[in-house]
């Protein structure tokens, strides 16, 4: 059976919310997911100052509605049809001048009964406040829908322009409550057991790099997703990708549209290249990730097996030594311990184990025969 094309990858997800629909989307192409959240989203439905900001926009009927996220327009909706003011909101704002951050925005705003003024393509919020300060704001009133953050660049920028701003916080980003599962996730990176790591915010770079500077490992993940061949750092979109390079993460890979297939696209395309297909003694020998193929028929290696397997692999046949060996089996494994591993490990692999040479007094190395074109 052909492996599935992330098949013998992990793929690290720092999100909280969706993060059901994401494992879905990638399990459902083979990966194994390893969920780290590294924030937390606290809806502000019960807190008195999104009330209070929905009674403003109510009464003071704003001229232009700033709104930065779908789901922050949904929530706001959901708040006030609570309160029995959603009508009361929809009226207030039946006049003003829309402008949304995105597609997301946009269409929650349309489900919700309001019309799209402007929405530049880029997604950046700086270019929708640089629309909206093209209007003439003297004297103007601008609700502004924030984030997960206050942001008072954003804020400011309207009030330097002449804006009175009612600014409306609909939900926010804080740390999780449960932060073992992000350091976990931050040791796996630093480890090399997992192939890439998603991002879907700004915030969620952050956490992960403070929780990995707390636990002193911030220099080491932030190695392993800059090395050659390294973790691979996804992020949601444009946005995110720049606050990645912000906080030193070199090449951060991001779809030009912040959804969330085109995120799962995106890792998939990304990791790819790494599927190797070979010949060991006659047998067609796909190796992607952890998962290896021998004529189409999946075969599972234990960790130190594919540990010693793939070390011989990369080596591209030449002899790899004891030494080097046993230092891909960890602190304490004895020569002997090698050899039962090597003698398992051509088990494992039938009549193809029968690549692996050993050199007398040397070393091993994986006799290949042919690299193949990838078949995908």
């Amino acid at each position: 059976m052909t492996l599935r094309v992330l098949e013998g990858f992990t793929i690290g997800i720092t999100a909280d919310r969706r993060s059901t629909e994401q494992a879905e989307l990638l399990e459902r192409r083979g990966a194994v997911v390893f969920h780290g959240p590294t924030i937390k989203t606290e809806y502000l439905a019960n807190d008195e100052a999104l009330r209070s900001a929905t009674q403003e926009v109510i009464s003071r009927r704003p001229d232009y509605l700033v709104a930065t996220t779908g789901i922050g327009v949904r929530a706001w909706f959901e708040a006030a049809q609570a309160w029995g003011l959603a009508e009361h909101l929809l009226g207030s704002l039946a006049a003003a001048k829309v402008a949304a951050r995105g597609p997301k925005a946009a269409a929650a705003l349309h489900t919700s009964g309001l019309d799209v003024w402007a929405s530049p393509d880029t997604e950046r919020l700086q270019d929708v406040v640089d629309r909206v300060r093209a209007e003439q704001l003297a004297g103007k009133t601008i609700a502004f829908q924030h984030y997960g953050e206050r942001n008072s660049v954003a804020v400011d920028a309207l009030i330097d322009a002449g804006a009175d701003v009612i600014e409306v916080p609909i939900y926010r980003w804080q740390r999780p409550d449960d932060v073992a599962p992000a350091r976990r996730l931050a040791e796996a990176v630093c480890e090399g057991r997992v192939d890439a790591v998603t991002f879907t915010s700004a915030p969620a770079v952050h956490n992960l790099l403070a929780l990995a500077r707390e636990a002193q490992l911030d220099a080491a993940v932030i190695d392993a997703f800059n090395c050659r061949g390294g973790v691979v750092a996804a992020c949601m979109g444009p946005v995110c990708a720049e606050a990645a390079r912000d906080r030193g993460l070199e090449h951060p890979i991001a779809p030009a549209r912040g959804r969330l297939g085109l995120l799962v696209r995106t890792v998939t395309e990304a990791l790819q290249p790494r599927r190797q297909s070979i010949r060991l003694t006659g047998r067609l020998v796909v190796v992607q990730g952890r998962a290896v193929s021998i004529d189409d028929q999946r075969v599972d290696l234990p960790d130190q097996e594919g540990a010693v397997f793939r070390t011989l692999l990369s080596r591209g046949g030449a002899v790899v030594s004891k030494a080097g060996l046993v230092r891909t089996l960890g602190d304490g494994v004895s020569s002997h311990a090698l050899e039962a591993t090597i003698a398992r490990l051509r088990r494992r692999l039938g009549p193809a184990g029968q690549a692996i040479r050993s050199v007398r007094s040397r070393g091993y190395f994986l006799d290949v025969e042919v690299v193949e074109a990838d078949p995908t």
